[in-house]
């Protein structure tokens, strides 16, 4: 009992002691009031009641001036990245891999000949084809001279004509069955991976490879219908991808779909990218913020400096008529933009409020204002990586 007596009179003496250095002009007044017998619990009440021992209770906080930035109003939304122009290659008649003249990943030009098909006996039959095209061409040459000479019908030119372009026509099929057996680049992209062997038997249809266009690229995304009030092909969106979490990339609206889907009541939006360095790939998941209509003047706030409660918005304006005081003051809050939000309500360019340190704050608190750090103001904070 002795020993906790004794401590928690060493821990008021610690208390009077950091009291009177803090106000020592209260000290010299209750001294000389209370003259020799002057007691220390005492004496602590009265530091405890000036106003300099009070000042020590003044919550620390931070302050803005409220004001006017230009707002640009905007649609979020989660988005696809598609090529310009892709397609899964295939041959379109079955056969055995004979030749393969590509590698996986390589850019090829249009027209690059990618694989071709065991063509069996495509040459001897288109041979053979010919030759019959050949010898129709010399009858009707030898029968369109002997018709000058009256010695053939005309009938007989007839049908020497119709056999030649017959036999012309066999010769063009089988060219084309033998073209089927080649696949080509129909357009100039990178490749994908090699999905067939040398040697390998394919159906028609079987993927050889894909080939995509990386530049330009296109993202398809969907707006609720409200919106296509104010979005308009032409339109300049944001584009970004957590690929690059520091890379925003431009895109422009180049389309929208003429219906909705009737389930969600959505329309399709597609917007176009420059892609030169190829960074963006198709299938890729992006988030896409457009523009919605003009840009306008409003009144913003930093998102900290708002006390969210289930009766609504309100922040903590600063009156200085005489000492600075804190009044808490309503809102009306509207669309955000990264670290700021927008105020419809409530408060005027030129008012005051704070942005840090509400937690200590009630309605008529005095304040200390500290604006030695300032919470983010920014419309694209940049999140930084540790």
């Amino acid at each position: 009992m002795k020993k906790k007596s004794f401590f928690f009179e060493k821990k008021k003496q610690k208390t009077f002691a950091r009291a009177v250095e803090e106000s020592p002009a209260a000290y010299a007044k209750g001294k000389k009031f209370f003259g020799s017998f002057f007691q220390k619990r005492t004496l602590l009440l009265c530091l405890l009641s000036s106003p300099a021992f009070a000042q020590m209770d003044i919550p620390t906080v931070s302050t803005m001036v409220v004001r006017n930035e230009r707002w640009q109003p905007t649609l979020t939304a989660v988005g696809t990245l598609r090529a310009a122009r892709g397609a899964d290659l295939a041959a379109e008649v079955p056969g055995i891999v004979d030749w393969i003249g590509f590698e996986s990943g390589r850019d090829v030009a249009a027209g690059t000949l990618l694989l071709r098909l065991r063509p069996n006996d495509d040459a001897a039959r288109l041979a053979e084809l010919q030759a019959a095209a050949d010898l129709a061409a010399a009858n009707l040459a030898r029968d369109t001279k002997q018709f000058r000479a009256q010695a053939v019908s005309q009938a007989t030119i007839d049908a020497d004509d119709s056999h030649l372009r017959a036999a012309r026509a066999q010769v063009a099929e089988q060219q084309a069955t033998m073209a089927e057996k080649l696949v080509r680049a129909p357009f100039a992209g990178r490749l994908g991976l090699r999905q067939v062997d040398l040697g390998q038997y394919l159906p028609a249809g079987t993927t050889v490879v894909t080939l995509q266009a990386l530049d330009p690229i296109f993202v398809d995304f969907y707006v609720p219908q409200q919106a296509l009030a104010t979005v308009r092909p032409g339109e300049t969106a944001a584009l970004h991808v957590d690929t690059y979490p520091n890379r925003a990339f431009t895109a422009q609206v180049i389309a929208i779909s003429p219906k909705l889907d009737q389930a969600s009541r959505m329309a399709q939006i597609r917007a176009t990218i420059a892609n030169p360095d190829q960074a963006l790939l198709p299938g890729m998941f992006a988030s896409v913020t457009v523009a919605a209509g003009p840009a306008r003047m409003a009144v913003t706030v930093p998102n900290a400096a708002v006390i969210y409660n289930p009766y609504g918005s309100a922040v903590f304006v600063v009156d200085h008529a005489k000492l600075p005081v804190v009044h808490q003051t309503l809102i009306t809050t509207g669309e955000t933009r990264g670290d700021q939000v927008q105020v419809l309500a409530g408060l005027k360019p030129g008012d005051e409020i704070v942005t840090s340190g509400q937690i200590k704050l009630h309605d008529g608190s005095q304040i200390a204002v500290n604006n030695t750090v300032q919470p983010s103001d920014a419309a694209a904070p940049h999140p930084v990586e540790e």
